[in-house]
């Protein structure tokens, strides 16, 4: 897979405001497709053109887009994939230019684009079969879309139905697979001529179909990855795997004996999303069939209590793989007997497990080659913590990790599963990517999506995007805590500013369920807040009382409340946000009287008062419920009374801020347990949930919080004004001696620097803030000034 060269920052940017995106014309490039076909049925095409140039072009800009994904190839070289995944409303289309990969005389354009139809990922939306290609200035208009064009379908290709909702498997048989059509000389003359069946239409130039938008966000990474161990050998004799000797980890061939069934595990070491490529010869009629997985299962135990556990077996340790099976997503191919084959994935995968089960017939089959190219959206790494406890590395470089693969051309919940963009998991990735990258582009374009998939009702998907509907009314008010964080560390308030008549439907729906007293009564739709169990939890929601009400649905609607009150105070209307406020009072009110119990000293999950969550009474202390001069007993209750239905990895966002605002900050680090428990299960990421046997997913980038708050909690920065205009460093030590760092600000970077004088017992602090910011730093309560440029202080 080559290089991806795309147009720059400047033009990428053009709907960021929401304005710019909206068109006049038609472009003079049409949707173009095969002849003879419906649109909605499965298939892989081939699309191209040869194009005369009579010099090697400067600039040769175009704008590229596909229903449903498309592989682009000039002259052979891949220079895009896409379209960047959105809806019918606001479908992508990407700017590249074209320049590097063209030479002087014939070149060939391909594009290799597929229709996945009804099997496809829950969040591909769809038109019909299409693609379309425009030169953005004059010299590049050869290259537009229309009947000059020919396309074929290639009738190598099959699905394979898969368990779940990530999209198919692919059957490739390469006895039938076109090859050669990046060739110049090529003879396409028996390929039909595209049919054109649409215009391509800006949005706001007319009605249906494809509403054409130029993406926001960059082209993902592509990047060579070996794969590291071959773990398990079956089927062949002793003498023949010594063959097997630095494989595959080397790129070196061996050979598969004919007539055999021969099966190798190979291990990445770590889970990562790649696109698999095998490269091989001869070996005519041999089935190649290539499984994906996050991890083995512990073989099955047959007296289990299944109504007691996960409906599939426990995992254990995800680094062994004796007493285990291998089960997962499977793609195949079967050999032509020709030399130097390839079969790469038309979608990347998700794996640390590779199981290559191969089937040959009548000859040997010769493995050349076996690699991934790992692929993600291009975030940096543009954060550093550094302390005298190196142990505290592996939990950031697995955050770090976990937040990587969960992002891709949306934030995703988990890649092998679903790779859908929920927005209880979204606002914590966004956060991630504010302090660990400072890349604000794929947040802006989540709030943009979940923006656009409010219903008319006012209400929000639960995800988005998604050809099939789930609404999870919560995640309405987590999305107006996004975009309040957004407010608070990225400047941009126009772009917040746009949001709000969107917050103002939200709660309109909220409040019609509004009682006298301004709890919420039965609540429609999921209203799901976390992966726990016990008394009156149900599917993830919270319990609900005899009256309709639950505590936890009333303080997700206050904090809704509180953000959206302070966002239409500064950027907004005065009205709302007296009108937020006064129902915010209402229901402080209600909470404290419904809810609270004196004898206990908590926050019970309904009126009747009979159960008690951490959930409820975290969320209550970042609401303001809880009185200053109580906060510190308080907090140390909801940390410590293990009769509470406990956190799951996820909540502890929510849980540990609280903790940090109740004053128990110190211990942050204390309270890591479920991270430092899937470390030593063998987890490369963090698990969908704190039952880490029967986790479904091995990759939850809501669970990469500690990537927030060691430098929010620990080395103590934060926002302490819209736009992180002004600054308020507070750190929380604990137990270390030293630590320091730095996060990216939208104004370059924040630097500290603690150290205890072992002598003096006394700390140092360094403190550096970028040009014309301010802010505050707190040690010991005490409260003092920080300036532009560097900070010294003697403590």
């Amino acid at each position: 897979m080559g290089a991806i060269s795309v147009v720059g920052a400047q033009e990428t940017k053009t709907n960021e405001n929401g304005l710019s995106i909206y068109g006049n014309q038609p472009w003079a490039a049409k949707w173009i497709a095969p002849a003879g076909i419906t649109g909605h049925e499965y298939g892989v095409y081939h699309f191209r053109k040869v194009i005369e140039l009579a010099a090697k072009p400067d600039a040769f800009p175009i704008n590229v887009s596909a229903d449903n994904r498309y592989k682009l190839f000039v002259n052979g070289h891949l220079v895009s994939l896409g379209p960047a995944r959105g809806d019918l409303h606001y479908w992508n289309y990407e700017k590249v230019d074209l320049a590097l990969y063209l030479k002087a005389g014939k070149n060939v354009l391909t594009a290799l684009v597929w229709n996945e139809a009804e099997y496809s990922n829950e969040a591909q939306m769809t038109n019909r079969t299409g693609f379309i290609m425009q030169g953005s200035d004059k010299n590049a208009t050869i290259c537009n879309t229309d009947n000059s064009w020919r396309c074929v379908k290639d009738p190598a290709y099959s699905l394979l139905r898969q368990f779940f909702i990530a999209g198919p498997g692919q059957l490739v048989d390469m006895h039938l697979v076109i090859k050669g059509c990046d060739e110049p000389d090529f003879d396409d003359s028996s390929w039909p001529t595209a049919q054109e069946i649409a215009n391509g239409n800006p949005k706001g130039s007319s009605d249906g179909g494809w509403m054409l938008v130029p993406s926001i966000i960059p082209q993902m990474e592509l990047r060579y990855q070996r794969i590291p161990e071959l773990r398990k050998v079956t089927g062949m004799d002793k003498n023949r795997t010594t063959a097997l000797e630095g494989f595959p980890e080397k790129k070196r061939s061996i050979t598969i004996p004919a007539h055999s069934t021969v099966t190798l595990l190979l291990d990445q070491s770590y889970l990562t999303n790649a696109y698999f490529t095998l490269n091989f010869s001869k070996g005519n009629n041999a089935n190649i069939a290539i499984g994906y997985a996050e991890t083995l299962y512990l073989n099955p135990d047959p007296d289990r209590d299944r109504n007691s556990l996960s409906s599939h077996p426990a995992k254990g340790n995800r680094n062994e793989i004796s007493g285990k099976f291998f089960t997962g997503m499977t793609d195949s191919t079967i050999s032509d007997g020709s030399n130097n084959q390839n079969f790469t994935t038309l979608f990347w995968r998700t794996y640390r497990y590779v199981e290559l089960r191969i089937y040959t017939k009548d000859e040997p089959l010769v493995i050349e080659d076996v690699y991934g190219t790992f692929t993600g959206y291009p975030f940096k790494q543009n954060a550093r913590f550094s302390s005298n406890v190196d142990s505290l590395h592996q939990i950031l470089d697995i955050g770090w990790r976990t937040a990587r693969l969960d992002a891709m051309e949306t934030y995703m919940d988990c890649p092998y599963y679903e790779q859908l963009q929920y927005i209880g998991d979204t606002r914590i990735q966004a956060e991630v990517s504010y302090f660990n990258s400072g890349d604000d582009r794929l947040a802006r374009n989540a709030l943009n999506l979940m923006d656009h998939s409010r219903l008319p009702e006012g209400v929000t998907m639960s995800r988005w995007p998604s050809h099939g509907t789930q609404i999870i009314s919560t995640f309405s008010l987590w999305y107006i805590g996004m975009l309040h964080d957004y407010w608070m560390y990225r400047p941009d308030s126009s772009f917040v500013q746009q949001k709000l008549p969107g917050t103002r439907q939200v709660l309109s729906f909220f409040h019609q369920f509004e009682g006298k007293d301004g709890s919420l009564v039965n609540l429609p739709y999921w209203k799901f807040v976390d992966w726990v169990g016990g008394p009156g939890w149900m599917m993830g929601e919270a319990p609900k009382g005899s009256d309709g009400c639950s505590a936890m649905l009333d303080l997700q609607l206050l904090k809704a409340y509180q953000w959206a009150s302070a966002m239409e105070d500064r950027l907004g209307m005065k009205a709302y946000a007296d009108l937020y406020q006064d129902r915010a009072k209402r229901l402080i009110q209600t909470i404290k009287i419904k809810y609270y119990n004196k004898e206990k000293g908590l926050f019970a999950d309904t009126k009747e008062q009979n159960t008690y969550s951490q959930h409820v009474n975290a969320l209550a202390i970042l609401a303001g419920l809880v009185d200053k001069a109580d906060l510190k007993a308080f907090g140390n209750k909801v940390l410590k009374d293990n009769s509470l239905v406990q956190c799951t990895i996820y909540f502890k966002y929510y849980l540990n801020q609280a903790l940090v605002k109740a004053g128990l900050g110190d211990d942050y680090l204390n309270w890591l347990g479920i991270w430092w428990d899937n470390i030593k299960l063998g987890l490369t990421t963090w698990a969908e949930d704190s039952n880490l046997q029967y986790a479904r997913s091995d990759c939850h980038a809501w669970g990469a919080s500690p990537n927030i708050e060691f430098y929010r909690t620990v080395l103590g920065i934060d926002s302490d004004s819209p736009g992180f205009k002004t600054v308020r460093i507070t750190p929380h030590l604990g137990k270390l001696t030293q630590a320091g760092g730095e996060i990216p600000h939208p104004a370059g970077t924040i630097k500290v620097a603690y150290h205890l004088k072992a002598n003096a017992n006394k700390w140092q602090a360094d403190i550096e803030l970028p040009q014309g910011i301010t802010g505050h730093f707190v040690w010991a309560g005490k409260k003092m000034s920080l300036k532009s440029g560097t900070n010294h202080f003697d403590l």
